[in-house]
This record gives structure tokens, sequence and C-alpha cells, in this order.
């Protein structure tokens, strides 16, 4: 029977100090997401009994798996986790139904190819059973590791970087398919991934990492919507920009470091970042009046153009950084190459404030 993940930890890695506490419900997947050296797979490590902090818990249907002020440390093969590695781990002199089967530790010995074979049928793989994991494909490899990690029957489902190993040709439909198998299986899941695109379309919930620590827990339109800080921000996509803010009429103005002025209907005072999302920025020519309800513009100047799937994103030079998505359309009609003079604009309800 499925039961909630409950996770807890404190302990030093090097310089950097672990302190997270997490609960995964029976068909959740929660994803953590930071960049390297934040302290996520660590977390994978604790729960699945690899690595063991100087203080922690986790518990799962009913049991305690770690409890350092009880004394108890299961090892990691009472654990009943499937952990899919960072670029997979199969073996590389098994065959792929031999890489399932070598999990399947409770399964009398002469049953153990057929029920690998019937997890390999489950991922489309039957028909390259006695292939070496040297001879798949990186989409083919994490179909073998995702059946390797389900022939424990797991009782939660650890996901380390799950994609990073695919070029990008197979990635948008390896991750259809975990989204599938996640849905499909019924356990706690806990990935980490340092994507936050990743980590949004993988994730019910998405807690973002960093320094040992979860600044921001929460749906992945929540934390684009609401970022808590400038990393999570600038973490979610947005970008970033500093100065100091004040109230005035009932709205706050920034003043940008560098020069220029914001406004924003957040209300903050003093040091602040405040954050715009690229697709929230309109480029207009320069000299264009303003209109409509947009209340920040600033002067920039093209400095780079990047076809980003069917969108292109423009890099501009404001007092700081600052980007634009457009279509291909807009680029043409606009004549948009580096060294042009435009107006950047967004609005004040686009514009997020937070604490710096």
């Amino acid at each position: 029977m499925s039961a909630e993940l409950a996770f807890e930890a404190r302990t030093t890695l090097g310089a950097l100090q672990l302190e997270v506490a997490l609960q995964v419900a029976p068909g959740e997947c929660v994803a953590l997401a930071g960049p390297s050296g934040a302290g996520k797979s660590s977390i994978l490590r604790i729960v699945a009994g690899l690595l063991h902090p100087r203080e922690g818990r986790v518990r799962c249907a009913q049991e305690t798996w770690l409890d350092t002020d009880g004394g108890v440390d299961l090892a990691p093969d009472r654990r009943r986790c499937g952990y899919v590695f960072q670029e997979y781990a199969l073996f590389a002199h098994l065959t792929a139904w031999q890489n399932v089967a070598f999990s399947m530790r409770q399964v009398p010995r002469r049953a153990r190819r057929e029920r690998a074979l019937e997890l390999l049928e489950r991922f489309g793989m039957a028909a390259l059973c006695d292939a070496r994991p040297q001879t798949l494909s990186g989409g083919e490899r994490q179909r073998v590791a995702l059946a390797r990690a389900l022939a424990r029957t797991p009782r939660v489902l650890l996901l380390d970087e799950p994609l990073s190993a695919l070029d990008a040709r197979t990635r948008a439909a390896a991750s259809r398919e975990l989204q599938a198998i996640l849905a499909e299986v019924g356990v706690p899941a806990l990935l980490v991934t340092h994507d936050f695109v990743e980590a949004a379309a993988l994730g019910h919930r998405v807690g973002v990492i960093d320094g040992g620590r979860v600044v921001q827990e929460g749906t992945a339109a929540e934390l684009a919507a609401a970022p808590a800080t400038a990393f999570v921000a600038d973490f979610t996509g947005a970008v970033v920009l500093t100065g100091a803010a004040w109230r005035d009429d009932g709205v706050t103005r920034v003043t940008l470091d560098g020069g220029g002025e914001l406004t924003s209907t957040d209300h903050a005072e003093g040091a602040v970042a405040a954050s715009i999302f690229p697709w929230e920025v309109t480029i207009e020519p320069a000299g264009e009046a303003a209109h409509g309800s947009t209340r920040n513009r600033l002067a920039a100047e093209v400095v780079s153009v990047t076809e980003i799937g069917g969108r292109v994103r423009v890099g501009l030079l404001t007092p700081q950084p600052l980007a634009a998505e457009v279509t291909r359309e807009s680029l043409a009609e606009l004549g948009l190459v580096p060294g042009r003079r435009v107006i950047a604009s967004f609005k004040a309800t686009a514009t997020r404030i937070t604490p710096r």
C-alpha cells in the first residue's frame, strides 16, 4: 500500500549546511530544482540510505527508515526505494532484462526473467531485452532504468536528473513518457533537476533549493507568479533588475541601479529586485509615443537575437541587461538586429518586487 513520504534532515556536506523538511503524498511528484551544489542529490541519497545525516528522520508507509534520535537507520536494501540515477547507472556487462532483474531479490530466481520482460514490455522495450546498455539510445536506457526502479515494487520513487542524459531531440518525448509513468505508479516521487522548466513539467509541486535550503515551495505557476526572492525569480526564468523602492500614490516606484525607473503594483520599500518575464516585455520602435496601459518604458539597444523554438529571445541593453521574447514576424517587422535602438515596455502588474 502506498503512503506518504516524510523527510527531514540537518547535516554538513563540506561547506554546505543542509537543512530540509519535505512531505510527499501518495501519487504526488515533488520536484526539487536548483543549481549544482545546492544539495538536491544529497536529499535523495539520505532517503535511500546512501548518505547518513547528522540529524534526520525518514518515514514511509508507516515504517521508520531513519531516526537519528531513536538510533534507527535501515540499510538501503530494506527501504524499498526505486532509484533512477543520473546517467542511469546501468550495468554494462548485463543485458536490458538482466539489469531489470538485478533488483528482484524478492522474486524467485526462475521467475525473474518473465517479470523483467513484463516490465520492459510496459515501456516498449521487450524487443530489446537482450541488448546491452552501450547499444541503446539515451531514451531507451532511461526506460530500462525506470523498469529496473519499478522492479522492486517501490514505496518511493527517486529520480536524479532523469532527463539530463538525453539529447534535446528525445527529451520532450521522454518527459511525456515519464509524466505518464509517475501518474500510473501512484507512489510518492521525489525528483531533482537543475531545470525549472523540467521541474514544472514533471512536478505537482516544485521546491526551489539553494544553499541547502528550500527557499520557496508551491506549484510552478505560484512560484512564477509570486517569487519570494530574487533568486527564485531568476531561477524561474525572469529577468531581475535591482534598485531602490519607495511608495508613491498607491504604487511602488523603483529607481534602478544605473539609471531608469519602474512602477509596480507590489508593495515594497528599500533595496529590492524587480523581476519581469521576457514574454511580458514588448518591443517598440525608438521614439514611439506611449500608448495603452503600459507604465514601464526603458530606452534600450538590441545586443543579441536568438531563436528558441517558435519564438525569438532578444537581448537588450538598458541600464541593466533585459530580455524580451517576440515572434519571428515581430522580429522582421521591427527590424530587430544588434545595435538597433528600441523601447522596452511592460506593465506595472507584470513587475514583481522582492526584497534584496
